[in-house]
Order: C-alpha cells, then structure tokens, then sequence
C-alpha cells in the first residue's frame, strides 16, 4: 500500500476508508464475503501481468509457463472440490459463465425457461432487459404463492407444455434448498439440457451442506466469491461430451486474455475450500442463518417461505404499508448495517423500490461471529426498521454496531492508515 499511497492518495484513501467501512458496519449482503489474505495476494499479484490467450500447454503466447501451473491447479482443484468431469475456470464473471453456456447449447430463439427474477432468479436467467432475454425466448416458473417454495409438479407440467430446449435452475435470492433429481427429470421428460447456477449456493454444495447438482446436470455454472469465498470471477463446470465446445465458446467464442492473476487467486481459494475448516465454516454459515431467521421472526418480521435453509433469508414488507425494501436499506446503512432491497414473489413494486430485503450470513460467519451473536443482529436490524424515521436514533445503532464489529476484526493491518 506504500507505493500507492505516494504514487495516488486519492484512490489510496479511497480503498482505506472502504476497508475501514468493511471493518466497522455489519455486512449482511447474501452475496459478498471477505476473501482472505492470501487470496488477495495472488489477485494482487504479478500474474497480472501476462497475457494467456488459449489454455495450459494451447496457448497464443509465449512465456505462459507459470501462469499454465496456476490454471492447471484451478482446474484440478475445482474437480476435487466439486467432483466434475470438466471445468473451464476462465469467464470473467457469472454473467459471463452463463453466457458461455447458452452459447454453447443454444441458438438465438431457443426456448429456455427459468426461475422469475421476483421469486428469487436472477437476471442472466432471462430478464427481458437482460441478453439472455434479448437472444432467447425464455419462459419464467414460479414459487407457488401459499408456500412461497418452487412447486416441482407445475414445473414440469410447465415444460411440457413449453418444450424448452433447456431448464435452467438457480437462484440469486430463493432460501431452500433446490431439487435437481426433480429438474432433471423435467429436463428428461421433454428433452432439454439441464444448466445449474449455484453462484449462490456453491460454498455449501462444496462443503456437503446442500446437495449437489453434478451428478443431475450437463452443465453448472458458478462465480467464485460469494459462499465460495475467492476472488470475484465466475466458472463453468459440465459432463466430458461438451467440454472441447464449451472451452472453445468460452474462449475464443466469447472472451480473449484471461485474467490469470485472478485464476492463481481462484486456485487459492479452491484449495482453502477443500479443507475441513472450511466444511466448519459452511456449516457455521447454515446455522447463523437459520438462527437469525428464528430472531427476526420472533420479533414478528416475515419471511419469505417462513425461513431459510441456505445462507439468505428475504424480509417481506408487503403487507406493510408505506415500507419499502428501498426504504428499509436506506435505514439498515444508516444503522450501520449493510443490506440490499431485494424483490419477493409477485412483488408490486419495481425493481428499483422492492417490497423486501434481503439478508445473508456468509460474511458475518468469516468474521467470527456466531449462533449467539445472531439475537444481537437480529435486535440491531429490527430498531432500525422501527426507527427507520429517526436519523438519530439510527446514528447510534450504527455506534452500538461499531462497537460490536470491534470484536471481529477484519484486516486489521488495512485499516492502520
């Protein structure tokens, strides 16, 4: 950070008092994490600078043989975590790994259908202002509406009738847990291929904490932060007959250089995830999630679905009057608390205002906090809903929640100044 901090103070403050904003507000967005030190060293490192067209021992340039050794542990890393047939650790992003695989098994037309992005999909899964709803004819299922959990049955009668060419399951914000054997035998029952986003959820299957789709899917795609806990990027995993296509969409289909300073991090952060304190972790994660659900609905706050079996849980706010998820985030940051309005099924409100928020427990977890720590947050976030009015009163939430975060520190060489 020294030469930063001589060469440009502006962004050098700026990434200070972000890391001290990290270190002092409870961050409960369902998909960040805090990656550890050593990840950071390898985003942070050399690797960055070279130029990798192509994969290890395939490349367009020379001088690729230390970054071919970063990828080749990435790829076999990611198989070990996940038990998968081929893994492409390249696409910049999540949005990217799933554009990878449209391309790979779909023409522009195609009949695809996924989860509605108010009942917890996600834009990439067909949004009409999205490009996976630009080039493909995407048709929504949803949650059933007294339950507020997917209704498998509807969903397969709703494939019959649509004959997708593809099913694609996964979500940004749905809290249980999915049936893949179900998808796939919708996916069977009219021919479509079978595409899982566990972007979300990939920590957990990795950690035997939610059941894994590999064995049900064609194809899996994944970012590599959230649960996972690495460096933002994304990553497509699927069976050995599609892996020479799918590599040759990815790149040079849809992408060029690889970023390998951030591939050497992925590798990082894969072999972290195949330690037994990372099966804690997970474990630690489910379980402050399910406890703080069970605080904040002993406090009268209601949930979608009536709680949570994953790391997120979704504050409902419809029947409240003059609430909004926008509202109720604007509050939270006041307070010191760090969430995002979030959609709920068969929401009246846009996107931009919401009727819900949505909560996680992932990063809280890496930080220390736990299963008794849950009442507390739990206390924080329903005062500042109540007091979402009161500037002041907000104010010294936020100064109790400082206090607590203080317990917990985070980085602490990165937040000396």
């Amino acid at each position: 950070m020294s030469y930063l901090k001589q060469t440009d103070p502006e962004i050098y403050d700026a990434i200070f008092k972000e890391a001290n904003r990290q270190d002092t507000k409870l961050e409960l967005i369902a998909s960040e994490n805090f990656v550890s030190e050593a990840v950071l060293e390898a985003a942070g490192g050399v690797m960055t600078n070279k130029y990798a067209e192509g994969y290890p021992a395939k490349r367009y340039y020379g001088g690729c043989e230390f970054v071919d050794v970063a990828e080749d542990l990435a790829r076999d890393r990611a198989k070990q975590l996940f038990g998968c047939e081929h893994v492409n650790v390249q696409s910049h992003s999540g949005s990217q790994a799933n554009m990878g695989v449209y391309f790979t098994a779909l023409k522009p037309g195609d009949k695809v259908m996924g989860l509605d992005l108010a009942c917890g999909g996600h834009l990439t899964h067909g949004h009409p202002i999205n490009f996976s709803g630009f080039l493909y004819d995407f048709t929504g299922y949803t949650v059933d509406k007294e339950t507020e959990v997917i209704d498998y049955d509807k969903l397969l009668e709703t494939a019959r009738k649509v004959q997708p060419k593809m099913i694609v399951a996964g979500a940004s914000a749905y809290p249980r847990f999915w049936d893949f054997e179900a998808i796939r035998k919708a996916c069977d029952a009219v021919g479509a291929y079978m595409m899982v986003d566990i972007a979300h959820i990939a920590g957990m299957v990795a950690a035997g904490e939610h059941p894994s789709p590999i064995p049900f899917a064609d194809f899996v795609t994944t970012t590599t932060h959230k649960t996972l806990r690495g460096p933002r990027g994304g990553m497509i995993m699927c069976k050995e007959q599609y892996a020479a296509d799918l590599d040759r969409m990815v790149m040079p289909g849809i992408q060029g250089g690889p970023l390998m300073h951030v591939i050497a991090a992925k590798a990082v952060a894969f072999k972290e995830a195949l330690t037994d304190e990372f099966k804690v972790y997970q474990k630690r994660v489910v379980a402050n999630a399910a406890a703080l659900a069970a605080s904040l609905m002993e406090k009268g706050h209601r949930l979608v679905s009536g709680g949570t079996d994953t790391h997120l849980m979704l504050m409902n706010f419809i029947d409240i009057p003059k609430v909004s998820g926008k509202k109720v985030e604007k509050a939270l940051d006041k307070a010191g608390i760090t969430a995002n309005k979030n959609t709920v099924p068969f929401d009246p409100e846009k996107p931009f205002v919401t009727s819900g928020v949505r909560i996680g427990t992932p990063a809280i977890t890496t930080r220390g906090m736990n299963v008794e720590d849950m009442p507390v947050i739990a206390d924080f976030i329903d005062r500042a809903i109540q007091n979402r009015r009161k500037d002041e009163v907000l104010e010294g939430i936020a100064g109790e929640v400082a206090e607590f975060c203080r317990k917990f520190p985070l980085y602490p060489e990165r937040t000396k100044g």
